[in-house]
């Protein structure tokens, strides 16, 4: 019995051959960015519960370089440790309990305690995954899936900011500041952004915040007080330090100041204001809520520098270097 000829989208559908072995950007010992090598190493074999990603982009973030310098977030490292906690990429095989996917969906994905996205393939818990939202190619989907989940969940769960409310975003300008300036004008807020540097305030005119002020160089409680004058409602603050401290001052009696873990010096306790640190969780339910807000907003991922696989330990110098505009990304495909 004849068979028929497959069309060129099955053949696109048809996942390619799984290579035993792969390049990786990983470390032998903790140090700076010259511990940073390509190494030849075995392609991951996905578990029961694992997606196997081919990486398109991989995003470079301080935790990373934390975990270069011997962080860990389950307290041990075995080496060589392949870096990389979040990107992108389609899916090449599925552990045998996962049905949400298929090969070949184009997906982005957090693996923070295992890390790995700094290799041509990583598997992943699939919990931890998501498709990629209609609004993102899989470049600027690789450099947001825990900085969009910080964002948002620091928006909608630890502020749970509301319509018509004023908020502070101090360091709108990195990684997780410029999403959620945009995800706080999606829930009806009116956004102050803080930036430094002479390029991080008109990129966030260009986000559509109501103000923004550099740390540096303007006035954080004038600005503040002419945006709101009774004070300000809430503060997501990114950054710690003086800075923060100052628009900590401009906050009214009764409002609240969430950040992430992890942002030192951590905020000073004040009376009349609630603190709120939480942490960016992976889930399917919080995927789901990120992407229905990319594509709500038509989400706007500054991409602050592009490296390839090779050039890894360049990425982690310019990383050192801070005042990053968006977010870094190492170009795997």
């Amino acid at each position: 019995m004849a068979t028929r000829a497959k069309t060129a989208r099955e053949h696109e559908r048809e996942p390619a051959a799984i290579p035993a072995t792969m390049r990786a950007a990983a470390i032998d010992s903790f140090g700076g960015p010259e511990v940073i090598s390509v190494h030849v190493l075995p392609t991951p074999v996905p578990e029961s519960r694992e997606v196997l990603i081919a990486v398109h982009t991989a995003g470079v973030a301080k935790w990373d370089a934390d975990m270069r310098e011997g962080w860990s977030p389950t307290g041990h490292t075995k080496f060589p440790f392949v870096l990389g906690t979040d990107g992108s990429g389609t899916v090449a095989a599925l552990g045998s309990r996962v049905r949400r996917f298929k090969p070949g969906d184009r997906v982005y994905a957090s693996n923070f305690e295992k890390a790995g996205f700094y290799a041509q393939y990583v598997a992943v818990e699939s919990e931890t995954v998501s498709l990629v939202p209609e609004a993102l190619d899989l470049r600027h989907a690789g450099a947001i899936p825990i900085t969009g989940l910080t964002a948002l969940e620091g928006i909608d769960n630890a502020l749970q900011l509301k319509k018509g409310e004023s908020v502070i975003i101090h360091g709108a300008s990195g990684g997780v500041g410029t999403l959620a300036v945009q995800f706080a004008k999606l829930r009806g807020a009116r956004v102050l952004g803080t930036a430094c540097g002479e390029e991080g305030v008109p990129l966030l005119r260009r986000l559509v915040p109501d103000a923004a002020v550099d740390v540096h160089h303007g006035d954080i409680a004038g600005a503040a007080e002419r945006f709101a004058p009774d004070g300000i409602d809430a503060l997501l603050g990114l950054a710690g330090g003086e800075q923060l401290e100052r628009c900590v001052d401009a906050l009214r009696n009764g409002s609240r100041l969430a950040y992430p873990n992890g942002v030192e010096p951590e905020p000073r306790k004040r009376h009349g204001i609630e603190i709120i640190p939480y942490d960016g969780i992976p889930s399917v339910r919080e995927f789901d809520r990120l992407n229905r807000a990319v594509n709500a907003t038509g989400l706007k991922v500054p991409i602050a520098g592009t490296y390839p696989l090779a050039d890894a330990a360049e990425a982690h110098e310019r990383l050192g270097e801070g005042h990053i505009l968006g977010k870094i990304v190492l170009s795997i495909r």
